[in-house]
Formats: C-alpha cells, sequence, structure tokens
C-alpha cells in the first residue's frame, strides 16, 4: 500500500480512556444504494440522516455525470435528488469517480431502465476477500441485459424491457440482493429471490423502494418476491443509523477502557452486538436517543464467536472486538465465516504484543465454506496482553478503525498510515476522536 504523505498518518498517543459523546448519523452500507434508488425515480427524491463520509461523495458525484442534480436539503445531512434528465456520462469520468468503490455496480439495472445501456469500470473496495462480481453481471444476464467486456470495463445493454425472473443466492449476500431489487423493480412481470440477505440495510432500501411505488414482499425463509410496475416516483426516507460505526465505537469504549454515548445508536438492529458485548463484560445502558458503552471495571471474560449474516453476528463488529478481546482473561475462539479474508488484520496487534493464532480448520462452531479451501479463517486471542505502540498500515475499512482502538488501547505512540480508507465508512472520525479526549494528531498538526 502506498502511503501518501503527512495527511493520510496519524499519530495516536496510547493509553487514555476514549470517554464522552458521539452521534452516528445514517448507515454507510444504505445510504449509498438509497442514492443510487433514486436513479429509478420520475420525480426528486428526498433523503435525511445523510453521513458526510466518500462513499457518500464518490455515488454523488457518479450521479451528477449521469445528468442527476444533487442539491443539499433543508436540513444538515439532508440530499435531495432530482433525476429527470439523466443522461449518459463519459467513460473517463466514470472511471476516476468509481475507482475506490464497488458501489457503481448497482447503478447498472437503474441505468439500464432509464437509458437502455449502462457502463461499470474496474472496481475498488476492501481487499478482505472474494466479491464475486461476476455474479452480478449474471444476475443481470438473467433479467435480460447483454454484456460486451472491453478494455475498460464491461458495457450493458437492455435491447427491450428486462423481465423478471427467479434466482436464487448460493450465499446470502448483500450485494447481491441489492442489485436484484434495484433492477427487479422496474422490470416485467415477477421477480422470486431465494436464500436473500435480509439485513436491516437491506429492509430500510426496501422501505425506500415502497415509497416510491415498488411492490416487494419478504417472507420468513429469505425469499424475496418483487412484482415489477410500470414507473415509480421519488422518496422522502430518513436513512436507519449506522449500526456497524455504532459498534466500533463501543468496542472501543471497552478496549480503552472508557465511557462513550453514542446519539444515534439503536437497540433493535444490534441485539446480537449487544449479548455477545455483555457476555465479555462490556456494560450498556439504551434510551431513547441512543445507547452507552463502557467498561465496568474488573477482568473482561474470553468468548467463542462466530460470525454471521443477519440475524447473525455481523462480520463488520467483528474486527474492533477482537481488539478488545486482546484485554479478555482466557482463551477466545473467532470464526469468520462471511469473509475469507479478513482476520489477516491480527498480524499487526501481534506486532503490538497481542497472542492471536490463525488456523485453517473451522474452529468453535459449524462447517462453513471456508473450511475445506485452505483460507485462514478461525483465529485464537489469548489474553490479556499489554499492547505497544507502533507502526500501523491500515488494510481495510473495518481493519482500520480496529488498528485505530487498538492504538488508543496500548502504551506510547503508533503511527497509522492509510488513515484516508476510514473515511469511507466512518463521519468526522478524528474530530470525534478529539471529542472523547483521545490524544491524535497529524504529523505538523496537533488535534487532540
Amino acid at each position: 500500500m502506498t502511503v501518501n504523505g503527512n495527511d493520510d498518518v496519524l499519530l495516536v498517543h496510547g493509553g487514555t480512556p476514549l470517554e464522552g459523546e458521539i452521534r452516528v448519523r445514517g448507515a454507510k452500507n444504505l445510504v449509498p444504494k438509497a442514492m443510487v434508488a433514486a436513479l429509478l425515480g420520475s420525480g426528486p427524491s428526498r433523503l435525511r440522516n445523510v453521513p458526510d463520509i466518500r462513499d457518500v461523495r464518490v455515488v454523488r458525484g457518479l450521479l451528477q455525470l449521469h445528468g442527476v442534480t444533487v442539491r443539499p436539503g433543508e436540513e444538515p445531512g439532508e440530499l435531495v435528488m432530482d433525476p429527470t434528465h439523466v443522461e449518459s456520462a463519459n467513460v473517463a469520468d466514470i472511471d476516476a469517480h468509481a475507482g475506490s468503490s464497488r458501489i457503481p455496480i448497482l447503478l447498472c439495472g437503474p441505468l439500464l431502465h432509464r437509458l437502455g445501456h449502462a457502463f461499470i469500470p474496474g472496481l475498488g473496495g476492501c481487499d478482505i476477500g472474494g466479491r464475486p462480481i461476476d455474479f452480478h453481471f449474471e444476475v443481470l444476464r438473467q433479467f435480460g441485459a447483454t454484456i460486451e467486456k472491453r478494455a475498460d470495463g464491461q458495457f450493458l445493454e437492455a435491447p427491450r424491457r428486462l423481465r423478471g425472473t427467479k434466482i436464487r443466492l448460493p450465499y446470502p449476500s448483500v450485494g447481491a440482493t441489492e442489485q436484484v431489487l434495484l433492477t427487479a423493480v422496474l422490470a416485467e412481470g415477477v421477480t422470486e429471490l431465494s436464500n436473500a440477505a435480509v439485513e436491516p440495510e437491506i429492509e430500510d432500501l426496501i422501505c425506500v423502494l415502497q415509497k416510491m411505488g415498488a411492490i416487494i414482499a419478504m417472507d420468513t425463509d429469505r425469499t424475496i418476491r418483487i412484482t415489477g410496475v410500470d414507473s415509480l416516483g421519488g422518496y422522502n426516507h430518513k436513512a436507519l443509523p449506522d449500526r456497524l460505526e455504532a459498534a466500533s465505537w463501543a468496542s472501543a469504549a471497552l478496549a480503552t477502557e472508557g465511557n462513550i454515548y453514542v446519539r444515534g445508536a439503536q437497540q433493535r438492529s444490534m441485539m446480537t452486538f449487544l449479548n455477545t458485548y455483555r457476555k465479555v463484560g462490556g456494560a450498556f445502558e439504551i434510551d431513547d436517543e441512543g445507547i452507552r458503552f463502557w467498561h465496568p471495571g474488573g477482568q473482561l471474560k474470553s468468548i467463542a464467536l462466530e460470525t454471521d449474516v443477519h440475524p447473525g453476528f455481523q462480520t463488520d463488529w467483528q474486527q474492533p472486538l477482537v481488539v478488545a478481546l486482546t484485554q479478555a482473561t482466557g482463551l477466545s475462539i473467532i470464526h469468520e465465516t462471511v469473509y475469507e479474508s479478513r482476520l489477516g488484520f491480527t498480524s499487526a496487534l501481534n506486532q503490538m504484543g497481542a497472542h492471536i493464532q490463525l488456523y485453517r480448520e473451522c474452529l468453535g462452531g459449524s462447517d462453513c465454506r471456508f473450511g475445506q479451501r485452505n483460507f485462514l479463517h478461525s483465529a485464537v486471542v489469548s489474553g490479556p496482553t499489554k499492547l505497544q505502540g507502533a507502526d500501523l498500515v491500515i488494510p481495510d475499512l473495518r481493519g482500520g478503525f480496529s488498528y485505530l482502538i487498538a492504538a488508543l488501547a496500548a502504551q506510547g505512540t503508533s503511527r497509522v498510515h492509510g488513515i484516508d480508507l476510514i473515511n469511507r465508512g466512518y463521519e468526522n472520525f478524528m474530530e470525534k476522536l478529539v471529542e472523547l479526549g483521545a490524544k491524535v494528531e497529524l504529523p505538523g498538526k496537533a488535534l487532540g
């Protein structure tokens, strides 16, 4: 990974508990997708509780390239998107905007409906394991799209109106479920999607589409049925809060022996995390405005943990919590079943003094799809161990925030490289760190 000067490096002076209040706004895993949905409407859409993160800026740029007017609304964190004059975009401009995000592939269905064609360049995103883009294209083919591979990306066409189809996902992928939803709502006939993802962010996207005029039914067996309609209008929607960011701050409170009130956090979407947090020894208190998380003193307890799709323990909760588990007494077992490479971040924690061993076997839970494929997808964390400051290079979004937590919990100073990646999913994270009393600085410029 290339480190781009001092602006992408953060000095973290560890050993200080994080204490105070921060706010989480709309979920990173919903807001950009709801913005894409605005392309499907015949009139303006209004989205509220929008965080100022890089993924939002990427999608805003892509929408504007395609003729959508995007402007701030009347209240902070509000966007108004008018897709009345959707048009084709320049290939080079799309590529310039899309290089750091995988979200552009979700524009395919809406653009095929609006323009009859779409172009998707090479895609980026966090390197945490396979995300089969080819599956997205196969889904679009089933709806009737034709796809031509070109040197600079994929060119898609819809010679006639897309048609509803039956799709069974081999794994309940969030991205593939979003792709089907955004394509099926205007396709002719009924689409039946089985083994679908049912995360809260998926349900919120369905709420957005229903407000626009879509007909979508969710069954209890992970089957979603979409009856295509001839046209959709705009929407007015407040995005659900980011449960993944909220859990990251909760883990930071635990690892640093701190006390953080996360305004905006909601119990309903975090129940699985809250149960695990309590088992480890963390304390929390819920009110109508948010959740307070703190370390109540005494020893943290080791646990056995297996990640899974919703309603299981989310993979994005795992990395920040592992940092706290380095301070728990005994052996904690982690079985990662969602992304095969997500435990790679632990090597840096070992460099800081943690004792974490990775295994290819499925430990502490049921067998998973990675068990026979030679991936280091299970971990044993032995604790408690004192962490020491180190030079760290951020590998991905959640791993990056986990490194920040580790640096804050450690003795001494850490240099954390690649912090710009955290801006993809954490709004104003450096300002929030300062508000919580963290001793951090950009080289040559003190922040707190």
